[in-house]
């Protein structure tokens, strides 16, 4: 096998040899659908902060925040230094005959610094993995008793089969199986609230539902639930003793002004909590879910059910160590003062652009350092740009708004250095969020891109992605 590819091997390869490594053992479309971006055809050699620098040493402002992942930046200083120290001391990585002192003290941690008793943690490795274990825990909470979880009409939990079932997102457009007894609600709507509610009695009047599942600010479309709904939606889960989730999966560790966007409201604490994405700093993958010691204790604390729920890599040493440090920094830092910083300079910034480019801006929304540019979908005259698409694109009912989004985030790439992407949820926004480590003066630097590209009008943007479209980018 002296075929093998190895680190430097790898780090060596071309444009065209990764594109045909991809086509050939990864994935055709993958290369298609982001071929039709600048980005796709560039390679990166370093990250740094909020700046990437490429191997033609241009420098390019990220803008994506990792899409939640990198509330600390790219190789923050002090991560490395956590990771490269438990390296270099050999600390053991996976043992399950051994307690580990860093799932203990991270464990600690976050007791400390979440409010009422969510005091019990568990660590897996994905935002989906952990909303599993949430709705598995509320399962068992209720010993099989209930049969019903609720979630919202816009939700997005994830793309595994169970937290699949609990995602609402357009994204997921495929029919997969279902979990059994799922059912939503309007989001941030009371009135749809009850009337599921009211829909999954019991037979003896009680409740069928064992959990609700929602996100107090949706990342993926900017919408926000008010702090009426959400205190309603406690109380009355209280009142009927169902399991209250909150995913802050990707709103966790200061991204919009509070340490956790529930925290904006205070005395409201869910029965559980669960994160990802920036919890391992930019390097772990790590997730994991915190749960009011009732309810944890009730599910699982006995000698028969105490690894009922488990997976190999749960408190692996090096994620739980880098989280540990990952979570001093954004304390220390104040990643939440931060995120108020740069949302007023992101909230007023935008709300200008709106003004000044009202043929293109249907509206901006969000809160902290996450922001959303809601574009308007273009004229019929984008049709003729359908022949030029793969057939599945072509039939996407949002196409429209996909197209004048993307010709906007290729510009912005293209022309200005600055990398984007759109949510995928209702609506398409563009979204807007840097890592925390960012100043002002990053800020407003996309700012002054972004209406410079707005300026360009949808007929030049367009035109210039037919061009693209039309040499083949898109095409498999």
């Amino acid at each position: 096998m002296n075929d093998l590819l190895d680190i430097a091997d790898a780090e060596r390869l071309t444009e065209d040899q990764v594109h045909a490594l991809y086509r050939r053992f990864v994935s055709r479309s993958q290369v298609s659908l982001v071929g039709a971006f600048g980005f796709g055809h560039d390679r990166v050699e370093s990250a740094e902060g909020c700046w990437i620098t490429l191997r033609d040493g241009r420098r390019i402002l990220d803008f994506t925040g990792g899409i939640g992942v990198l509330n600390h930046g790219h190789n923050h200083p002090r991560i490395l230094a956590a990771r490269r120290n438990f390296a270099e001391q050999r600390r053991m990585e996976v043992h399950k005959n051994y307690l580990s002192p860093y799932v203990a003290a991270l464990s600690h941690n976050l007791a400390r610094l979440l409010p009422g008793d969510l005091d019990v943690s568990y660590f897996p490795n994905s935002g989906a993995e952990a909303v599993e274990g949430a709705v598995k825990l509320a399962y068992k909470y209720h010993a099989g008793r209930r049969g019903t979880v609720l979630h919202t009409d816009i939700s997005f939990h994830g793309k595994l089969l169970g937290a699949g079932s609990l995602t609402a997102s357009p994204e997921l457009h495929f029919d997969y199986p279902r979990i059994p007894g799922t059912d939503y609600f309007g989001y941030g709507d009371l009135d749809s609230f009850a009337l599921a509610l009211d829909r999954h009695r019991a037979i003896d009047g009680g409740s069928d539902v064992y959990a609700v599942v929602l996100e107090p600010l949706s990342a993926s479309s900017l919408r926000e639930c008010s702090g009426e709904f959400l205190r309603e939606v406690r109380r009355l889960c209280t009142e009927q003793d169902i399991v209250l989730v909150f995913d802050e999966v990707y709103t966790g560790w200061g991204r919009t002004g509070a340490l956790f966007h529930f925290m904006h409201h205070p005395g409201l604490v869910p029965d559980v909590v669960t994160m990802s994405k920036s919890f391992g700093g930019g390097k772990a993958s790590i997730a994991g879910y915190v749960a009011r010691e009732p309810v944890f204790r009730r599910a699982y604390d006995n000698l028969q059910d105490a690894t009922l729920h488990s997976t190999t890599y749960y408190g692996f040493g090096e994620e739980t160590a880098t989280a540990l440090e990952a979570v001093a920094v954004a304390v220390e830092d104040d990643y939440p003062g931060r995120a108020r910083k740069l949302g007023a300079v992101l909230e007023a910034g935008l709300r200008d652009i709106a003004v000044r480019h009202p043929a293109l801006v249907a509206s901006t929304a969000g809160s902290g350092a996450l922001h959303g540019v809601f574009l308007k979908a273009g004229p019929a005259s984008l049709d003729r740009l359908v022949p030029l698409l793969p057939a599945a694109l072509g039939r996407d009912p949002r196409l429209r708004t996909k197209l004048i989004t993307g010709a906007v985030i290729a510009a912005l790439y293209r022309d200005h250095g600055v990398l984007t992407f759109f949510g995928s949820n209702h609506g398409l926004p563009l979204i807007v969020a840097p890592p925390l480590v960012a100043e002002e003066p990053e800020a407003e630097t996309f700012l002054r891109a972004l209406d410079e590209v707005l300026g360009q009008g949808a007929v030049r943007l367009l035109g210039r992605l037919a061009g693209e479209l039309a040499a083949g980018r898109l095409r498999p």
